[in-house]
């Protein structure tokens, strides 16, 4: 049998529109509190609510290991000002910074912004593989060690080390430099729910971390060795991928058995992707999977994010490591650290290596 990887777990703090930070913050502390590798907050054009990257922003001061990872729509955006934005969070943040990738495809939507018509999905994803790709580009136009800061010689940065991306893509281009120093991760952790063409091949391509949604372990274990498959076609080694199974969790009603839907193990709700239940049979389940190398681990959306993240948490991760199947503490001060990822080389400065020790800057 071979070797039990280990188990990563993340969660979702959104769900209906709330205006109050503390609400974010109380859910990103119980979440770190779990040793969670990182919280997602879901946005979108198509829905009223505050800006996910933004909101993410205030809770980073608040919380000191949790990775924090908003949902950032590139269609109508300006990769630019993305990157600059997604950087931004992971120096507030000390390195605990990731962005999940998303697109418009909606009318209504485009009407919102009234610069471009919507287009079919296959072609804004192809758009935000090259958002992503300038996004990293951009990250890596300020070497490590660009910034100067002597004031007896008034220099700030050595020009030197700072890079023109020179990128020209099918929708945009952009020349660079970012005007936002390299993020302490390197390049922020990028996230992208890949369960179906054409966002699979913008996973393989550019995500650390894939999220796919099964309704069975085989099934989605088929994914991640096709998501694995492509990134190595684009020559990225697999084992830097990290691959999580997306469940919707409802655990209001803890005494009354799961709606069946596996055919062995324990049972998923009818709907496929939504787990109804207690939060020993969601230990059970995450146990089962992860056990049989289906998934890296697991990204739970909580029906009630303040009653289930709890459950979750109090329930489900508690027993996990009381299992032994998942960590008491987070192993470093980084996103990256936390999913076993190393910090990129910068492809401008190859075998330069500079040490950042959690976003502190000499």
């Amino acid at each position: 049998m071979p070797p039990i990887r280990p188990l990563h777990l993340a969660a979702e703090i959104g769900g209906p529109p709330r205006y109050d930070p503390g609400h974010y913050t109380a859910l990103a502390r119980l979440a770190e509190r779990g040793a969670l590798d990182f919280v997602t907050l879901g946005d979108s054009f198509a829905r009223p609510g505050p800006d996910a990257l933004a909101v993410l922003s205030r809770v980073a001061p608040a919380t000191r290991r949790i990775g924090l990872v908003p949902t950032v729509t590139t269609t109508h955006t300006e990769p630019f000002h993305v990157s600059s934005a997604v950087a931004t969070l992971d120096w507030v943040s000390r390195g605990r910074a990731g962005w999940q990738v998303d697109v418009s495809t909606t009318r209504a939507e485009a009407r919102l912004f009234g610069r471009r018509p919507a287009a079919p999905a296959a072609e804004l994803w192809r758009e935000a593989g090259e958002v992503a790709d300038v996004g990293a580009r951009l990250w890596d136009s300020w070497e490590d060690d660009a910034e100067i800061r002597d004031l007896a010689t008034g220099r700030f940065i050595d020009r030197d080390k700072l890079h023109y991306v020179n990128f020209e893509g099918a929708a945009f281009s952009v020349r660079g430099p970012a005007i936002v120093p390299r993020p302490p991760q390197g390049r922020p952790v990028t996230v992208v729910d890949g369960t179906a063409d054409p966002a699979r091949e913008t996973a393989a391509r550019h995500a650390d971390v894939v999220l796919v949604q099964a309704t069975t372990p085989e099934r989605t274990a088929e994914i991640r060795a096709d998501v694995r498959r492509r990134a190595a076609v684009h020559g990225r080694d697999p084992d830097t991928l990290r691959v999580l199974a997306a469940l919707t969790v409802d655990l209001g009603d803890a005494e009354s058995a799961p709606e069946p839907g596996l055919e062995s193990g324990p049972p998923l709700a009818a709907q496929g992707t939504y787990y109804r239940g207690g939060p020993v049979d969601l230990a059970d389940l995450i146990t089962q999977w992860h056990r049989a190398g289906a998934v890296d681990g697991f990204h739970l959306t909580p029906i009630t994010p303040g009653r289930d993240l709890e459950r979750i948490v109090n329930g489900t991760v508690a027993l996990l490591q009381h299992r032994s199947l998942f960590r008491t503490f987070h192993p470093g001060g980084t996103l990256r650290e936390h999913l076993g990822l190393a910090r990129p080389a910068n492809r401008y400065a190859p075998g330069r290596v500079l040490r950042v020790v959690q976003g502190d800057r000499a």
